[in-house]
């Protein structure tokens, strides 16, 4: 029956109550001073409340009325995250966070890079083929960079600030440089963004059909079939897809430029548009386009490497002769890109128009382009008005000796007057 307790139930019960409410009193008290020696707002009187301060020693700034500015101390922790941090491309699948930071942190104290029991690398992300690691500090970071090129499970690492960093330059070594290692024949490692950029491509009109691994295996073997490599095995080390759009990374920036020539090649029912990136501003060598490959290996002008020859690389390259008849002008005339037959059907007439201005906008602001119709004066001639002079010239070098349906293309200057008067003799 629980009506009944036995006596010594209900000492201990009453005594371990008195034991709670003695402690309770006890912390109460203890409160009681800690607030006589505090004001409202529990700072210590007669002074102001100890700095705060963050990881790294540094106090968050602070605004003229004397409370933390969070955005600007925000902005100003993620602008020296940014100093800490290191890009890693070129790392192989399957790559761990723990193993990539355990092998760099290991090859850092194994160079003396930093002394033998630190653990500069705080922080590691791995996507699909590279990787952001973070560093202690910037001094690490700076350290870090000597890492690049780097052999890690059959690959090497490529080591560089990211994309967003905005700070000053810090000479570094390779690790070839710093530990005496050969470099693989068939790896580059750039010094800068801009080497790396003259070694990419944009490739467009791809469709979601096409994957990474379909893009680089096609354009490195036909760049090898017709002799565009410089060196032996695939020139593509790299491609990402997005959309109808994909970016190539070739081996060198000889072999980016002799890929130029892989324009208007026909793949998986599509033509694909190979050129230069906007943000590449140097000035290309001659090229020509697929067609004009197939061209001059009909013509006989072409040997192909397993035919003994020299391949493409030695034919399509060839500064073509600039026929150059006048003074410079904004206009620039197209002759033999066109046949009568061509100008007899109207949506044909259409197509070759569009194509035109696509092809042609290339090379500067294009601000039209006339092609006489048939009957008219000036048929199969094709006209092109740039905005300067330097456009077109910029046109007719890239433009003249190419092959179009087996034809040899010529281009020159024609005359402003003759063209606004519409005299296309």
């Amino acid at each position: 029956n629980r009506s009944f307790r036995p006596l010594s139930y209900l000492y201990l019960s009453i005594n371990t109550h008195y034991n709670a409410m003695s402690s309770r009193s006890r912390r109460s008290r203890s409160r009681s001073r800690e607030r006589d020696n505090f004001d409202g707002h529990y700072a210590p009187r007669g002074g102001e409340l100890p700095p705060v301060v963050n990881a790294y020693g540094m106090a968050p700034p602070l605004t003229t009325g004397g409370m933390p500015s969070a955005m600007l101390y925000a902005q100003q922790s993620a602008q020296e995250k940014i100093h800490r941090e290191l890009f890693v491309g070129n790392t192989p699948p399957g790559t761990s966070e723990m193993l990539l930071s355990q092998f760099l942190n290991g090859a850092m104290r194994r160079v003396g890079l930093v002394g033998p029991q630190e653990t500069p690398i705080l922080n590691v992300r791995v996507n699909q083929k590279f990787a952001f690691i973070e560093l202690a500090s910037s001094d690490a970071a700076n350290k870090a960079l000597n890492l690049n090129g780097i052999p890690f499970l059959g690959a090497i690492l490529k080591i560089s600030r990211p994309s967003k960093y905005v700070g000053p330059h810090v000479p570094t070594k390779t690790w070839q440089e710093l530990t005496g290692q050969p470099l693989p024949s068939n790896a580059v490692l750039d010094a800068s963004a801009d080497e790396k950029l003259n070694r990419e491509l944009f490739v467009g009109n791809t469709t979601p059909e096409m994957t990474e691994t379909m893009l680089q295996e096609f354009l490195g073997n036909s760049m090898l079939q017709v002799g565009l490599n410089v060196l032996p095995g695939n020139p593509v080390t790299a491609c990402r897809v997005n959309g109808k759009f994909a970016f190539i990374e070739l081996r060198t920036p000889q072999e980016a430029a002799n890929a130029l020539n892989l324009n208007n090649i026909p793949f998986m029912g599509a033509t694909l548009r190979v050129g230069r990136p906007s943000k590449w501003t140097g000035q290309d060598a001659p090229h020509g386009n697929w067609e004009d490959i197939l061209a001059k290996y009909m013509s006989g002008e072409l040997k192909l490497p397993s035919q003994g020859g020299a391949g493409a690389a030695e034919v399509v390259t060839t500064a073509p002769a600039v026929v150059q008849q006048t003074a410079p002008t904004k206009i620039v005339e197209l002759k033999n890109m066109l046949s009568p037959q061509d100008l007899e059907n109207e949506e044909e007439y259409q197509d070759i128009m569009e194509d035109t201005k696509e092809e042609c906008s290339q090379f500067g602001v294009l601000k039209s382009v006339i092609i006489p119709k048939a009957g008219q004066v000036g048929a199969t001639k094709i006209f092109l008005e740039y905005m300067t002079t330097e456009d077109a010239g910029k046109a007719i070098a890239g433009l003249a000796g190419r092959t179009f349906d087996g034809r040899k293309v010529t281009a020159e200057y024609f005359d402003e007057i003759k063209f606004a008067n519409k005299d296309y003799s």
